[in-house]
């Protein structure tokens, strides 16, 4: 089933309108959807790696756009739809004590959440929830978003064919080992906060 999932999600990746669906994903990631866009990355520049630099750069823009929705959800509609999405990802009760570090912190934690596997969402709705200055916003997560899917474009250039051939090899193991590495990081991120 595992073999079927990646080989499907590979030919998404090759067709004409992956970029499309790549931007979709990476908007709504950042302001309301759980799946990050690396899961459509890693394939798409499988599939075609002389577009590396092209996927990064619509996958930034579009998180960073989606990222101001999100900002917009947390200032103009907290109470009503920023609220709920954050009591659905777990972190109600945490979010008193984090709008007070974004006094300080405010931009390194925007950094911060947007090259890690946290919900970049909870970030985003956080941020306009508590009035982040909106230029610090938009720069904190142009250079977060954009160094995590440019690195991750250039190692997937530079070392495609030997990852491509490693991940299909081992398949299973690599899906386990990315699991474990999700459900760790929000362990770990629930164990610090």
């Amino acid at each position: 089933m595992i073999r079927r999932l990646y080989d499907w999600t590979l030919s998404l990746a090759g067709r004409k309108n992956a970029l499309t669906l790549l931007a979709i994903v990476a908007f709504v990631e950042s302001s309301v959807f759980p799946i990050p866009p690396d899961v459509l990355i890693l394939p798409m520049i499988l599939a075609a790696r002389e577009k590396a630099w092209k996927i990064a750069a619509v996958a930034t823009v579009a998180s960073v756009l989606g990222g101001l929705a999100g900002y917009a959800i947390g200032l103009f509609l907290f109470e009503t739809l920023g609220q709920p999405l954050i009591s659905f990802y777990g972190y109600a009760e945490d979010f008193s004590q984090f709008q007070t570090l974004y006094q300080d912190w405010g931009a390194w934690i925007v950094f911060g959440a947007g090259l890690t596997p946290f919900p970049f969402k909870v970030i985003t709705i956080a941020s306009g929830a508590v009035a982040l200055d909106p230029v610090v916003f938009v720069l904190a997560a142009i250079l977060a978003r954009g160094l995590r899917f440019y690195v991750e474009a250039a190692l997937l250039w530079k070392y495609g064919p030997p990852i491509k051939s490693f991940v299909e090899k081992r398949l299973g193991l690599v899906t386990l080992i990315a699991f474990l590495l999700l459900v760790g990081g929000f362990a770990a991120i629930s164990f610090v906060n």
